[in-house]
């Protein structure tokens, strides 16, 4: 495609020196290349690369526009490109994860703030009502009490840890909304995951569950193009999703308490856990931890029991996960999921 005298096509993924070419340039600019970008823009001067956006899922990133070449309409012109493939992918609704002072830009283009982390990134989408939706969504399941919490939860796939934690915390609950991370990035797709957790519950009477949706942001799909420091792109990560939760979530639903699990394992929970009990309780939230539960000398793990699946013991699953999760694991209907687990655990 060509607009006045510059040349935009797609970049090939595979190859070695179109992508050198786009990680170079992203660099002069303190960008980097996403590693699980879908699909790639350049646009040329000539053989000069001046411009260049890429997509993943829903979100556009990796965007960066020479700065000889800014005022020209590129920018315009490279987000265009990019939403339109996104609408050829089905996608209509989409999210960027920009610096703050790219806020006019992107506004220009047809985005609009949800939430933002000052001084570090700002999270847009293409929907003006997009996240007032949602919380019109949520707000259809509340229920009246005194005490009222949530747990965030993954479950890939549902474990007896998970539901120890959502026991003990419905105890001390009136009413305790469950949020499930929606996006497929997880071995178990979003819908499996959320029925595993609803037959597991089922005899819990004050426990609400929510699909997570797009506001629910994951570390999978938390882009790290921007932010150098490895560290900091978890903080980061974590301010903006508490953020949200924070200041929508929680207020639309009368949340006053976050339950947690500790995390003994994994540095990227335990730093996101830290985080949560400064800024939550800076809007008045508490943030309760529950020590893991284990059986013998094995903390219950979503990963254990992913890790049995690998290796191809589904009966040791057994003593990690109610009865109705296993019952999902045995069945036919779980087949393709797990020799997907098999199968990339063969391929590393």
């Amino acid at each position: 495609m060509e607009f006045e005298h510059f040349t935009e096509y797609r970049i090939s993924l595979n190859n070695k020196k179109e992508v050198e070419n786009i990680k170079a340039f992203l660099a002069l600019h303190g960008l980097q290349l996403d590693s699980d970008v879908e699909y790639t823009v350049g646009v040329f001067d000539g053989e000069r690369l001046v411009a260049t956006g890429s997509i993943c899922g829903k979100v556009l990133k990796c965007i960066a526009v020479d700065k000889e070449y800014q005022g020209l309409g590129i920018a315009n012109k490279l987000v265009s490109h990019l939403i339109h493939e996104e609408y050829q992918r089905g996608n209509t609704h989409l999210f960027i994860f920009t610096k703050p002072e790219n806020y006019t830009m992107f506004y220009e283009l047809g985005f609009h703030k949800i939430a933002e982390v000052p001084n570090s990134v700002m999270l847009m989408e293409n929907h003006p009502a997009g996240i007032k939706n949602f919380i019109e969504e949520i707000k259809k399941q509340n229920k009246s009490g005194q005490k009222i919490s949530a747990v965030i939860m993954n479950c890939n796939p549902f474990t007896l840890g998970h539901l120890y934690l959502i026991e003990k915390a419905a105890r001390e609950s009136d009413i305790l909304h469950i949020f499930v991370v929606w996006e497929e990035r997880s071995s178990f797709p979003a819908e499996v995951r959320y029925r595993l957790i609803e037959e597991g519950t089922k005899h819990l009477s004050n426990i609400v569950l929510h699909k997570g949706k797009d506001y629910i942001i994951s570390s999978a799909t938390f882009p790290t193009y921007f932010i150098k420091e490895y560290q900091r792109v978890v903080e980061i990560h974590a301010s903006l999703d508490l953020e949200i939760f924070r200041s929508y979530i929680a207020p639309a639903l009368g949340i006053t308490k976050r339950f947690i699990g500790e995390e003994p394992y994994c540095p990227v929970t335990r730093t996101y856990n830290r985080i949560m009990k400064e800024y939550l309780p800076q809007k008045g939230i508490e943030v309760v931890e529950i020590p893991r539960l284990h059986r013998g000398e094995n903390a219950i793990s979503a990963s254990l029991v992913r890790r049995y699946i690998r290796e191809g013991d589904v009966d040791k699953t057994q003593r990690f996960v109610p009865k109705t999760t296993y019952e999902f694991l045995t069945s036919v209907e779980a087949e393709p999921i797990i020799e997907m687990i098999q199968r990339d655990d063969h391929r590393h």
